[in-house]
């Protein structure tokens, strides 16, 4: 088993028990609509995401549909090897129906991430003098939409693998080239978006500024005390807004190396064969019957017995699963995130009060 898979999977539970906390702290404030937003938005990606597993491979190329096959079939032989009856681990309709309630939970946990960096956005545009910088600002904030349209196959796959050359249809590349490709310009765009934290996060802290500055327009008079307050209430949500965006990278990005290890893909743009081959489990078993003492045998049939275990839980979770599942999570991270961003730059640019 690769370690880092245990480090991946350690950080992706640290990243989502911080959203968790951060969506349970609007869930207990009493005054303000942001429970009802959480809501909502919950709703609104749970029947997005059924609506989403309901289209074919044929357009949105997960590998979902092949995985859970190979996953049930192998599920069923391993029943059947340990003298089982059983149809299957799960249906088809409840491991769709689990998807799609995972699905409404990670929205609700990127509603108020995506609506905040729409307005981040926008303040670190009017701040960017620089043409280049605006350039970097405007691909980050479509970062997550260039992620979506790699999984659309008649977008991406179909013109890369069958470009329109005249008569003769030449690819590119190949299948795993492409998937290689692929996973690189995600980690290379979640790599803008961690360069371009600076930007956004001083774009938030000027807000500070801009409330001073429409209070110097407004009638009245305000003690020092209460502008203080004001003030120092901006850096002291820092912390909020730091996490809020660093949060759905780290899950988006972590996603994506999982997708790479347990996916059984390569970083070369031109891989190779696995030279891996796997270790016959008869293999096992004969250096258990040797002469050894008695301890060393109880020891060496523990370690293979568990060796064994190992090996069949590995032929019941196949790289194929892992190949959909994973391909689906971080295509719905990525859509999340754009869908609550386009939303909150529709709600900033046109709904609020200037």
């Amino acid at each position: 088993m690769n370690i880092s898979v245990v480090w991946c999977l350690l950080v992706l539970a640290f990243a989502v028990k911080v959203l968790f906390s951060l969506t349970t702290h609007y869930f207990k404030v009493e005054d303000g609509g942001e429970r009802s937003v959480c809501v909502t938005f919950g709703f609104f990606f749970f029947v997005k995401a059924m609506a989403i597993l309901i289209v074919t491979e044929n357009y949105l190329e997960f590998g979902l549909e092949s995985g859970f096959s190979n996953f049930s079939e192998s599920a069923m032989q391993f029943l059947e090897k340990q003298g089982l009856e059983s149809q299957g681990p799960v249906s088809k309709l409840t491991f769709k129906l689990f998807l799609a309630v995972l699905c409404s939970l990670i929205g609700a946990f990127l509603t108020f991430p995506g609506l905040r960096l729409a307005q981040m956005h926008l303040d670190a545009l009017n701040l960017a003098t620089e043409k280049i910088t605006q350039t970097l600002l405007h691909i980050n904030f479509l970062a997550p939409l260039f992620m979506v349209l790699l999984w659309v196959k008649p977008i991406t796959k179909d013109y890369i693998m069958n470009p329109p050359l005249g008569k003769e249809s030449i690819p590119l590349m190949s299948e795993d080239t492409f998937d290689t490709v692929r996973l690189w310009i995600v980690i290379l765009l979640c790599a803008l978006r961690l360069g371009m934290i600076r930007h956004h996060l001083q774009a938030y802290l000027n807000l500070a500024q801009k409330s001073v500055d429409q209070m110097k327009k407004e009638a009245g008079r305000i003690s020092m005390v209460d502008l203080q307050k004001m003030v120092a209430r901006v850096f002291y949500y820092l912390c909020v807004i730091a996490l809020q965006y660093v949060a759905p990278l780290v899950m988006l990005l972590h996603t994506t190396l999982l997708l790479k290890t347990l996916g059984n893909y390569s970083w070369g743009i031109y891989p190779q064969l696995n030279s891996d081959t796997p270790v016959e489990n008869s293999l096992l078993p004969s250096s258990v019957y040797s002469e050894s003492p008695p301890a060393d045998g109880k020891m060496k049939v523990t370690v293979v017995q568990i060796t064994m275990a190992l090996g069949s839980l590995k032929n019941i979770f196949t790289p194929l699963l892992f190949r959909g599942l994973l391909s689906f999570l971080t295509w719905w991270i990525a859509a999340c995130l754009f869908s609550t961003s386009l939303f909150g730059l529709f709600y900033h640019q046109y709904l609020t009060v200037a």
